[in-house]
């Protein structure tokens, strides 16, 4: 048996592991304040309804990641309060988000999210962490595709250049 056997939650996190929970749980408060912000924004009830679902999913993903600092002796960063709710009517024109805007930046956000657990489920030593981050990999897979279908069934998918024409093949 090596030093890092048996059960993973008696192990040591390593540095690594430490930053990039604390990181990942630092995200996960930003990104509660800002789908709160979009949520007060969003007119379109299948984009509220995925915002809702990417709330309560972040929320999750920030209260585990503080665990699992708190239970290796290690603070979290302050958590921030909770957006009010504002009627959608009481925001500007010039200040408000579109719903195509939306649903664009929580696309970057989830597709950004997913590349993160890999490199946390990457230099993990640890398989709770790592096993950890594979289950967020999975629910923001999830999520990204539900986004992917809203951005194209509304119409807001902005594509890259498309190859129309192939080049012929000799």
């Amino acid at each position: 048996m090596g030093v890092l056997s048996g059960n993973p939650k008696n192990e040591p996190m390593h540095y690594g592991e430490i930053f990039g929970v604390w990181a990942f749980s630092l995200g996960a408060i930003g990104a509660v304040s800002c789908y709160q912000t979009y949520l007060n924004h969003a007119g379109d009830n299948d984009l509220k309804k995925i915002l809702h679902d990417l709330i309560d999913q972040t929320k999750l993903e920030m209260n585990e990641c503080n665990e699992l600092l708190s239970d290796n002796g290690i603070p979290s960063a302050p958590i921030l309060p909770d957006k009010p709710p504002v009627k959608i009517e009481d925001i500007p024109a010039g200040a408000k988000f579109t719903d195509p805007e939306i649903a664009a930046k929580i696309a970057a956000d989830t597709s950004a999210g997913l590349v993160a657990c890999s490199q946390a489920m990457g230099q993990s030593i640890r398989e709770d962490i790592g096993a950890l981050f594979a289950k967020y990999h999975l629910t923001k897979a999830a999520l990204g595709l539900k986004i992917l279908r809203l951005n194209k069934e509304k119409g807001w998918l902005i594509p890259p250049p498309l190859q129309v024409k192939r080049p012929e093949s000799e």
